[in-house]
């Protein structure tokens, strides 16, 4: 069974299942409909986004993407590889052949190119890639999703705060989202079975008016229940059921035939294609962070062949997210951010694979307060080092927060420790600030 993502427990997932399915979450008439996104798409509610919250959809390449055959090649190089660089329409700045569209689209992105986060490990550099920072033994920080579902999401929303889908098998267990200290309220809707939320319908044998005297009497028994203690994992609970009262409203937001066909075909049939149409989807209807992954990049053998399939799939999805958002103008106001555990060796291996490398690899920022067609970082001509404006997983995140309008230096507090959004004396990279 996929670990929870809110205390790790198999038994919490069951018992969260469980209940969810006893009963039946809430009442859809108690929620807000969020399903209209004609509406939601409408210029003026993009306008009302534009000074409210900002959006971040993360494109989690897990096993760890080749930075030589997407964003930082090197071609006629011993560690080059079989792939030819190609111009883009940022002056200067090339990428991997196997990424045309993206090679038209550069203008929009930024590219991190001098990354060294020095963990070789996937399960521990996942961790520290999801939080900026690795974890200690008195502390278990909040990942970058669950930080901004605390800072971006709203009290009154009907929609969830963050979702993650992780759907395939390969590496699912060394990245689920987490809330660590932020508590059950900021857990992500961790979606690992389908693209569609599990135990959010009500049962077809409860009424509505039985569905409805059931949340009323949940809410009796919890104000009852709650008179006279005071508890933060009580109010925390309390906040994540509320929410999960609010997700049967949205449910039409996982369904992507609700789209009409041009924008499904636009995007394309694949499980990765579907996913982030999906999210899409959510951060237009107000959902602040959602983390679609796409397994398995892990090519310790056959890495010509695997980036071969894979990249030109992350080109086209990548590409047309892109048009998608800027189309609906929402590309100022929507962050996408590529990122994986680390990134592939610059030696090629006896099976032609590239391994675990974390000294000098690749990230990639687009729109909402970030300099579009920059290149922070440069590697050597072999790819083995970074030689100049290094990246580590701090700076990276503290360049995303203060992009989102996010000070990296807020504290937030475990007891009366206070903890700060990112390690102290890390800074954000300006250069690539708006």
């Amino acid at each position: 069974m996929p670990r929870s993502s809110h205390c790790g427990s198999p038994e919490h997932s069951l018992n969260r299942r469980a209940f969810l399915g006893a009963t039946g979450a809430a009442s859809v008439s108690l929620a807000a409909d969020m399903t209209q996104l004609n509406a939601l798409a409408s210029p003026g509610v993009n306008d009302a986004l534009k000074k409210t919250q900002k959006r971040v959809i993360l494109l989690w390449l897990a096993g760890g993407a080749s930075q030589l055959e997407t964003f930082d090649p090197k071609p006629g190089a011993s560690t080059g590889g079989p792939f030819r660089a190609i111009k883009t329409d940022v002056p200067g700045v090339m990428i991997s052949e196997l990424m045309p569209k993206m090679a038209q689209r550069m203008k929009h992105t930024c590219i991190l190119r001098g990354l060294d986060t020095k963990n070789g490990d996937h399960g521990s550099a996942a961790i520290t890639m999801m939080r900026g920072r690795r974890n200690e033994a008195a502390v278990r920080y909040p990942d970058l999703g669950a930080v901004l579902a605390r800072e971006m999401g709203r009290a009154d929303s009907k929609v969830p705060d963050y979702v993650t889908f992780y759907t395939q098998t390969e590496g699912r267990s060394m990245a689920p989202g987490d809330a660590g200290f932020l508590g059950a309220r900021y857990a992500p809707m961790e979606l690992t079975n389908s693209n569609y939320p599990e135990f959010i319908k009500r049962l077809a044998d409860i009424s509505d008016l039985d569905h409805k005297e059931r949340s009323d009497l949940r809410e009796l028994l919890g104000k009852q229940f709650v008179a006279g203690r005071s508890s933060e994992t009580l109010s925390s609970q309390n906040e994540a059921y509320e929410r999960v009262r609010g997700i049967m409203a949205s449910e039409k937001l996982f369904d992507v035939t609700q789209e009409p066909q041009k924008v499904r075909d636009r995007y394309g049939p694949t499980q990765f294609a579907e996913q982030t149409l999906i999210a899409r989807r959510l951060v237009e209807a107000g959902v602040p962070f959602v983390r679609v992954g796409r397994a398995w990049w892990d090519s310790h053998g056959q890495n010509f062949e695997t980036h071969q399939e894979m990249v030109p799939e992350l080109d086209h999805v990548m590409a047309t997210l892109i048009d998608d958002l800027k189309d609906r103008g929402m590309l100022d106001d929507v962050m996408i951010v590529t990122l994986s555990e680390f990134g592939r060796t610059p030696s090629i291996n006896a099976s032609l694979g590239r391994d675990h490398f974390a000294s000098a690899w690749s990230s990639t920022i687009t729109g909402c307060g970030i300099k579009g067609g920059s290149v922070y970082g440069k590697t050597d001509d072999k790819g083995n080092k970074v030689v100049a404006e290094q990246v580590d997983a701090g700076s990276l995140f503290a360049t995303i927060y203060e992009a989102l309008g996010i000070n990296p230096e807020k504290n937030y507090y475990v007891g009366s420790r206070p903890v700060p959004l990112v390690n102290p004396g890390i800074q954000a990279i300006k250069q690539v600030l708006k």
